[in-house]
């Protein structure tokens, strides 16, 4: 199970990284863009994450807002982000379902912030569910084609 750090009775934060929690505060990507001191910025849906690529050096977090769980806009700035080489944490949050989990993984994700608590045990099977991926994925996990044709 990954680390698990509770920032409130009512949410649970499923980590994967290594080192410790990544605790800035967030700030728009325009904001972001007009700051030189800004380490964490927050995108929500409609901004292009390739605004960010002249400056992943300084982003130490990247928090992306899923304000419902049927907008799926933040997956690709997740993988836009992996893509250019970004490997600072990138934290899902808002309305994260347990059924989301894994492919938000395989996007780029290593963080997770719901807005509702989800259950551990449950989180667990929703990671654990596929051992084979189909789709090329960020999480170094290589795809059955690639596992047949190398």
């Amino acid at each position: 199970m990954p680390d698990t750090l509770g920032t409130s009775p009512d949410d649970v934060q499923f980590r994967f990284r290594d080192d410790e929690m990544v605790d800035h505060a967030a700030v728009t990507v325009d904001a972001f863009l007009d700051q030189s001191n800004a380490a964490a910025v927050r995108i929500e849906p409609g901004d292009d994450a390739r605004e960010l690529l002249p400056h992943l050096e300084r982003i130490r977090l990247v928090e992306v807002n899923f304000p419902g769980f049927m907008d799926g806009r933040g997956y690709s700035s997740a993988r836009v982000l992996r893509e250019a080489g970004y490997d600072g944490e990138i934290r899902a949050v808002g309305e994260v379902l347990i059924d989301q989990l894994a492919i938000m993984r395989r996007c780029g994700f290593d963080a997770f912030a719901p807005a509702s608590k989800l259950d551990e045990a449950d989180a667990e099977a929703a990671f654990n569910r596929w051992d084979d991926v189909y789709q090329k994925t960020t999480d170094g996990r290589a795809p059955i084609w690639q596992k047949r044709h190398g």
